[in-house]
C-alpha cells in the first residue's frame, strides 16, 4: 500500500481527502494540519507522495516543500492552493514540485494526478538500476540522474527533480531533436501553455549549469523543440 502525507489546514477538506484517497485509491494517508506537524511526520516515516497545501499557519507549503527537498530530492510533491497566479505556479515548480492543483478541485482529478505521479516514480525507480539511463558524460561534465547532480572537477551543481528529468531526456536524445510535446508529456503529462512556459524556465537554468564548456550546447530547433549538442 502506497503511503501519502497530506498536509492541509482545513480540517473538513483534510478529512474528506483522507477518507476518499483511502477508500478509492487504497492509500495509507497520514493527515497533518500545519507545516510544522507535516515536517515532523515526514522525518519519522517514508512516504511515496506528498500533498502540501500552500496557505497554512506556522509554516506555509512552499517553505515546507523547500525543507523536504533538502531531505529527499525525489519524493513526488503536489502543491494544492487557492492561489492561481502564474508566479505562484512557477514558484511551486522551481521549488521542486512535481504537480500543482488549484482549489477548488475535483477529488477525482487529484486521484488521477496522484496515480500518474506514482506510476512515473515507479518507472523511474526501475530505470535507476540501469547506468546507461542514469549516468551521462557531457563534455567536461558528468551528469548523474539518480543523485540529480552535475559535476565538473570539484564543482557540483544540484538539480531539481524537473531539471534532472528534462536534462536526462535531452541526454538520451543527444544530438537529436527532443520535441516540446515529447518533453512536456513525459515530464508534466500535459503540453498546455503554462507547462511550456515552466519548461522554458528549467531549460534556461540547465543552460547556465552547462555554460562553462563550449562543446556542450542546448539549441532551439524552430517549430520543433530542442537539441543537446555535444562535440
Amino acid at each position: 500500500m502506497k503511503k501519502i502525507l497530506l498536509v492541509e489546514d482545513d480540517p473538513n477538506l483534510g478529512l474528506l481527502l483522507q477518507d476518499y484517497l483511502a477508500l478509492k485509491g487504497k492509500f495509507d494517508v497520514v493527515l497533518c494540519k500545519d507545516g510544522d506537524e507535516g515536517l515532523r511526520a515526514f522525518t519519522k516515516h517514508n512516504y511515496d507522495l506528498l500533498i502540501l497545501d500552500v496557505m497554512m499557519p506556522k509554516k506555509d507549503g512552499f517553505t515546507l516543500g523547500k525543507e523536504i527537498r533538502k531531505i529527499n530530492p525525489h519524493v513526488p510533491i503536489i502543491f494544492a492552493t487557492a492561489k492561481a497566479m502564474i508566479e505562484d505556479k512557477t514558484q511551486a515548480f522551481n521549488l521542486g514540485g512535481d504537480d500543482y492543483i488549484t482549489k477548488p478541485f475535483r477529488i477525482e482529478e487529484l486521484l488521477l494526478r496522484i496515480n500518474a505521479l506514482l506510476k512515473r516514480a515507479d518507472v523511474n525507480g526501475d530505470k535507476k538500476g540501469d547506468d546507461n539511463l542514469s549516468q551521462f558524460k557531457l563534455g567536461s561534465y558528468n551528469f548523474d540522474y539518480t543523485s540529480q547532480l552535475i559535476t565538473r572537477g570539484d564543482a557540483i551543481q544540484k538539480l531539481s527533480t524537473k531539471e534532472a528529468e528534462l536534462l536526462r531526456l535531452l541526454c538520451i536524445k543527444k544530438n537529436e531533436v527532443l520535441t516540446r510535446e515529447e518533453a512536456l508529456l513525459n515530464i508534466w503529462h500535459d503540453d498546455n501553455y503554462f507547462n511550456g512556459r515552466s519548461m522554458d524556465v528549467f531549460l534556461s537554468k540547465i543552460r547556465k549549469y552547462l555554460k562553462d564548456d563550449s562543446s556542450v550546447e542546448i539549441i532551439n530547433v524552430h517549430g520543433r523543440g530542442y537539441k543537446l549538442l555535444v562535440n
